[in-house]
């Protein structure tokens, strides 16, 4: 996959490091890897890390570059249909309909102070 597993995590928690991997998606790919759910990255055997990346590459989920791509053609498409979620992609704006009249702040950026006007 190109990630690097925390080796001393439990299997269904350490695969939620790759993109586009949830804790339940995590936890069918064991199921369908027959591993242990308490066993540990690192005491992983070698047919267990077989069974494991197998279980990965059939499953039908996006992962990594290619998610990643897929969401950012996605946004791209938006702007370029100029629709109401496009726009607000584009300006660094919150796209569900969430109030800016205060808050989204992690959106928006720092606040840029405006001075008070002089007489």
């Amino acid at each position: 996959m190109g990630v690097d597993l925390p080796r001393n995590k439990r299997v269904a928690y350490a695969l939620t490091y790759i993109h586009g991997i949830g804790i339940t998606s995590a936890r069918k790919i064991i199921e369908v890897a027959k591993i242990n759910s308490d066993t540990r990255i690192s005491d992983l055997t070698t047919d267990e890390t077989i069974a494991l990346r197998t279980a990965l590459e059939s499953s039908d989920l996006k992962l990594e570059g290619d998610l990643r791509r897929f969401n950012g053609l996605n946004i791209k498409r938006l702007n370029e249909i100029n629709c109401h979620r496009g726009k607000r992609h584009r300006n660094s704006l919150p796209v569900r309909g969430q109030r800016t009249r205060t808050n989204a702040r992690s959106r928006r950026g720092a606040k840029k102070t405006v001075t008070g006007k002089k007489k």
